[in-house]
């Protein structure tokens, strides 16, 4: 009696990547009409399954200030090769990399993702195991309208706590819609000081616990990262 082979080949794992972009203040205008024009650039662009234009705050997280001379491009891929070929090849790396006065490009690895984004976790499945190194955090969230002014007073404390957390390396604050749409970037030495600043009791883990219980959010996600290359310094 032959046996039949029942094995399901696992579906790839994701590659992310996140560019941050400088623009002189010449080039500010071009970079802020980019994230209306930008998009038929990346239109079949090949192993692209997820991407997102997105403007910056000032500082190194959620600000109620835009930056106008940095923006962001986040995309998901298919694999590793088909993130590298976009960014060293693609007509819209190529018009940015023109009009900025400097990039820096992050190569990820999904360790863990829970949450929405559009209705969907662009970030799964899981691509790596964390062992030690560096890691890298997205926190991402759509802010209900009542909830706006209690979100902007509770960051601004916590921000000046994150700034200070032991083992950050570097972070920056981006979004897709002013005010309401809002996420956070940041690298940490270890996974373990990512916990520490996430669970300890401080005002991080109080903020979180109102959060649950007051429903700032009407969708939200949380992902980390292994890290895999750093182009530049970041961000």
């Amino acid at each position: 009696m032959e046996s039949s082979d029942t094995r399901v080949t696992p579906a790839p794992a994701p590659v992310t990547t996140l560019t941050i972009f400088h623009f002189g203040p010449g080039k500010r205008l071009w970079a802020f009409m980019q994230m209306g024009l930008a998009r038929p650039f990346l239109k079949n662009q090949p192993g692209l399954r997820f991407f997102k234009l997105l403007g910056s705050g000032r500082g190194k997280v959620f600000s109620l200030r835009p930056d106008w001379s940095r923006y962001a491009f986040l995309g998901v891929w298919e694999n590793e090769a088909a993130a590298r070929n976009f960014l060293a090849n693609s007509t819209f790396m190529d018009r940015y990399k023109a009009h900025s006065k400097r990039q820096a490009s992050i190569i990820l690895r999904t360790i863990s993702a829970h949450g929405k984004w559009d209705g969907q976790n662009p970030f799964l499945p899981v691509g790596a195991a964390y062992q030690n190194g560096q890691v890298a955090i997205l926190t991402r969230a759509t802010i209900r309208p009542r909830r706006l002014g209690a979100f902007w007073r509770q960051a601004s404390i916590v921000n000046d706590y994150f700034d200070k957390a032991p083992g950050l390396i570097s972070s920056i604050g981006v979004g897709e819609a002013p005010f309401v749409r809002q996420a956070t970037f940041s690298i940490w030495e270890s996974l373990d000081q990512v916990k520490e600043f996430a669970y300890g009791e401080n005002e991080h883990r109080q903020t979180i616990r109102r959060v649950r219980e007051e429903a700032w959010y009407s969708e939200e996600l949380f992902a980390r990262f292994a890290v895999v290359e750093i182009d530049q310094p970041f961000p």
